[in-house]
């Protein structure tokens, strides 16, 4: 591997989905970028999902807002780079088990068709007409959103990284970072470089590259597993939607077989006392489930912020923009984070009111300095 240049204009940290979408949004703006990637591209939080790129975000519109603008960036460069991202539109259902949670609905609405989401209420009878494997007497309605498409998440990392160096972008694997001066001299193992901007998109990473930086990102580190069960043999042929039940229960389709979620076991459970708990739900609101064998399918880290929203904007003090937090939703949000990146750095306008992304909503955190 050749040695690193002696400087650059933005200086990318982290090659996942996030980093290789602001990276290749930068070089294809005529922005000298290097980005830093201590594994392999894609390896760290951009494995670890569902692989579903989503338009509805139950309760936050500025997060639909993003995921819109984000599928249809997806299926702009498609399109414009002939790279196949493995989108296959399966749909999202909401499941709602108590009145509250239809009422939620109904405030939110407006707000979300207003972020350009397509969704709408449907009865549980419809619900299990979506998906056959629910149980329509222990749901009272759900929410049905059609723009939900399973994904392939490597293939748009490498697609976002074969554009970003067919733009210009310089990119190493396997090249941490191990230290950020005051003066945006980054250093690693494998020499130092300045940068005019540091940019982190170091997921569950994140807090600790800030911190190099003398920034506070209060971003924590949130283990999750992902399940595979066996499908019933009542179950459909076609691709199930993507199905999310309010106990954090979630299911697809994937292949021959079916996706389970249930995030990870509590501070004082066994995770085989967790594995029971996913069994009842799951049997619960899919019979045709009750009884499946749940085995290992594959597990990592998410980025998690105090609100579950990302952090996307720039330090007050230093050239140093952020874009992480996204809490295991990045996949969905990464062509608009990647937009909002090249604005801050360049300091342009954004299409949206970058404040509410900002570290300063949360209470009691600094704009960003540690």
């Amino acid at each position: 591997m050749s040695g690193l240049p002696d400087r650059t204009d933005v200086l990318v940290i982290g090659g996942g989905v996030i980093g290789t979408s602001a990276a290749c949004r930068l070089a294809e703006a005529g922005v000298g970028t290097v980005l830093l990637e201590s594994g392999a591209l894609g390896s760290g939080t951009s494995g670890t999902t569902a692989g579903v790129v989503r338009t509805y975000f139950p309760g936050n519109p500025l997060i639909s807002s993003l995921a819109v603008r984000s599928l249809a960036a997806y299926q702009e460069f498609a399109e414009r780079t002939g790279t196949d991202l493995g989108l296959e539109r399966i749909g999202l259902l909401v499941l709602f088990t108590d009145e509250q949670q239809v009422q939620d609905f109904r405030d939110t609405r407006a707000a979300q068709q207003a972020a350009g989401v397509d969704v709408e209420l449907v009865t549980a009878a419809e619900a299990a007409r979506i998906n056959p494997l629910v149980d329509e007497r222990t749901v009272l309605a759900a929410a049905w959103a059609p723009e939900a498409y399973a994904c392939d998440p490597p293939a748009i990392v490498r697609g976002y990284a074969a554009a970003a160096r067919q733009a210009g972008a310089v990119l190493r694997t396997e090249t941490p970072v191990t230290g950020i001066d005051p003066d945006g001299l980054v250093h690693t193992p494998a020499g130092s470089i300045r940068a005019d901007t540091v940019v982190c998109a170091a997921g569950p990473w994140a807090g600790t590259v800030a911190a190099m930086a003398g920034v506070h990102l209060p971003v924590t580190t949130y283990p999750v597993e992902m399940l595979l069960a066996d499908a019933a043999g009542s179950a459909p042929r076609d691709a199930l939607p993507m199905t999310m039940h309010p106990s954090s229960l979630r299911i697809r389709s994937w292949g021959d077989r079916i996706l389970v979620g249930m995030g990870r076991p509590g501070p004082d459970e066994t995770r085989d006392a967790w594995l029971q708990r996913v069994s009842h739900h799951l049997g619960t609101t899919f019979p045709a489930l009750a009884g499946q064998g749940l085995e290992h399918g594959w597990s990592g880290n998410l980025d998690v912020s105090p609100d579950g929203m990302a952090f996307i904007g720039r330090d007050p003090s230093r050239p140093f923009v952020y874009a992480a937090g996204f809490s295991g939703q990045g996949i969905c949000q990464a062509p608009a984070a990647g937009e909002i990146v090249h604005d801050l750095v360049l300091g342009k306008e954004s299409w949206i009111d970058t404040a509410g992304l900002s570290t300063a909503r949360c209470p009691g955190v600094p704009a960003g300095t540690a």
